[in-house]
């Protein structure tokens, strides 16, 4: 049995477990630089004595990506609805972690970002966390609105779905991701943890110091009229477009 320090959801140091789970649909083009760049970035940091895995959840995919993960070191699991609420809860369901870092496949982590996450977990004093993040190379009107995103995600601590981490049996307690929603169940999530923190003396933070890079293909792949479209359509109808999957075709057509 293992013996526990600050309170009944931290073990020792040297026996937690981390989960690095990314959900992933038809990424055969970043699915190894991402699992590899969390390979790198953990052994760096591997003064910290934290054992991890890396599992990739194939949402159902058509290409190489279950492939091209299991031979970049991750292990595999299988999500047969594109659904990325559903794909991540299916990755926390395989987990063995005590600890739970969400990262979508487009990203590349860094040993910095990796740094803050592990001190994070060794001070014991929070529910868990999420991270600023850059696109390199993105047209300037595309910067304005992450700059926008950055100031709210940092005021209203509310983790961007690049990166989500959280203490596994906090994850449990308020039930995870809402599987009713087809976006931002990452700020739901947030506003769960935050709860739960205060409720149990807990911080729920974003850290800035090292921020996640981010693919910046939707601004490729979509004009500035579709995004502007799209983002509209949230603001003024959030809940109908939430929950039903046709009306966000920049999450779920397919393009990459």
């Amino acid at each position: 049995m293992f013996r526990k320090i600050y309170t009944k959801f931290y073990k020792r140091i040297d026996d937690i477990q981390i989960s690095f789970i990314v959900p992933a649909f038809n990424e055969e083009l970043l699915i190894e630089q991402c699992v590899r760049s969390i390979i790198d970035a953990v052994a760096i940091n591997q003064t910290y004595g934290y054992a991890y895995e890396i599992i990739v959840v194939n949402n159902n995919s058509t290409d190489m990506t279950a492939q091209l993960a299991e031979q970049a070191g991750a292990k595999v699991v299988f999500e047969p609805i594109n659904h990325i609420a559903r794909a991540r809860t299916a990755g926390a369901h395989a987990a063995q972690g005590d600890w739970l870092i969400f990262v979508d496949a487009d990203c590349r982590m860094n040993a910095g970002l990796i740094t803050d996450i592990f001190e994070l977990i060794k001070q014991g004093k929070h529910v868990g966390a999420g991270s600023t993040v850059y696109m390199p190379n993105q047209p300037w009107w595309a910067e304005l609105l992450l700059r926008i995103w950055t100031l709210l995600s940092v005021w209203l601590k509310w983790a961007a779905g690049a990166l989500i981490v959280c203490n596994a049996e906090a994850f449990k307690a308020v039930g995870g991701f809402n599987l009713t929603l087809y976006a931002a169940e990452e700020i739901e999530l947030s506003q769960k943890l935050k709860k739960y923190g205060r409720q149990h003396k807990l911080k729920f933070t974003i850290l800035s110091a090292h921020p996640l890079e981010t693919s910046a293909r939707k601004t490729q792949l979509y004009s500035s009229r579709e995004i502007f479209k799209q983002f509209l359509y949230l603001i003024l109808s959030p809940l109908g477009a939430l929950r039903n999957k046709k009306k966000l075709p920049m999450w779920y057509d397919g393009k990459r």
